[in-house]
């Protein structure tokens, strides 16, 4: 029995390899999936952006075709008549859906980019298993959760990586590309390339919290936040201290404010649950007040700092 399910799993393994991905179905439009959508759209792949919420697509529709417009203005400065046909171009790649079960039929590539629960998630591939084509592989764009707990909802667990892009995802390069224990190189490699083609530099990870850049960033960013609950430092002062002495572009309270308090505390809450003896993983008091009181960073006028 190990040995047919070795010979079924490598079979499915080398069916994904064969098929080319040139169908895109993103799952979430808010402004990573829709971020996603544009990239793809862009470099010719055939994209359906799909949400529960009809007003989100609307949102996400009117979002991307203003992007590029935006890209199209910088790119076509001399030639706004072929802007204008490059938006369009685009713009025909890109459809909107409810029903991402029946999308799914026909897709060589699901990425997901939903909210960061891992039960949500779960749900959402384990339905999207059951009536996927076998050659269609399943991304998750998760910034904190690991991918083979994502993936264990379903039976493609050879065929089921991470793909995790950065926000603004037509404006960053990087796509990190992981790699779970499961994982089969031909997916992995699938997913490179893949990256690639969106123009993007990819880099490999294995399926650890946070992968490299949150693995780094958040540690660094909360251990801002308790140099500042010592009083060791003052916000701007610790903010002004990175940006001219290591040549950050943002400080570390700015970012917070940019990334979103909520975000940061999920992050370093679910990692702190589970490795609670990890001192880089430790929680914030004040961080923990600011979003209890709603003050969430930009998105919502006041974190560390306030907003206009």
């Amino acid at each position: 029995m190990a040995f047919i399910t070795r010979q079924y799993i490598r079979s499915l393994s080398s069916s994904a390899a064969l098929h080319a991905i040139k169908h895109v179905t993103v799952i979430g439009g808010g402004l990573m999936g829709a971020g996603i959508a544009q990239v793809a759209a862009s470099t010719g792949h055939s994209v359906v952006l799909v949400d529960t919420s009809e007003d989100i697509l609307k949102k996400s529709a009117k979002g991307i075709e203003a992007s590029l417009k935006r890209v199209a203005k910088k790119k076509f400065a001399e030639k706004p008549e072929d802007g204008e046909a490059f938006v369009q171009k685009v713009l025909k790649n890109v459809s909107t859906s409810s029903d991402a079960a029946s999308v799914v039929q026909g897709t060589d590539l699901v990425v997901e980019a939903i909210v960061e629960n891992l039960k949500v998630k779960q749900d959402l591939f384990g339905a999207l298993d059951k009536v996927a084509p076998e050659h269609t592989i399943f991304a998750s764009n998760t910034s904190s959760l690991q991918i083979a707990d994502i993936a264990s909802s379903t039976a493609r667990l050879d065929r089921f990586g991470g793909l995790h892009f950065f926000n603004p995802v037509p404006m960053m390069k990087l796509v990190e590309v992981i790699k779970a224990p499961a994982t089969s190189q031909q997916t992995f490699d699938a997913l490179l390339e893949f990256s690639k083609a969106l123009g993007k530099h990819p880099v490999s990870c294995k399926d650890t919290p946070g992968f490299i850049v949150n693995r780094l960033l958040v540690p660094y960013m909360m251990e801002a936040v308790r140099l500042h609950e010592r009083g060791h430092g003052s916000k701007e002062d610790i903010d002004v201290a990175m940006k001219l002495g290591a040549g950050y572009p943002m400080g570390p309270f700015e970012l917070l404010d940019y990334v979103g308090l909520d975000t940061a505390k999920f992050i370093i809450d679910g990692w702190h649950a589970m490795d609670p003896d990890n001192p880089l993983f430790g929680t914030s008091p004040l961080l923990n007040k600011l979003v209890s009181e709603g003050k969430l960073g930009k998105k919502t006028g006041e974190g560390f700092y306030k907003y206009k």
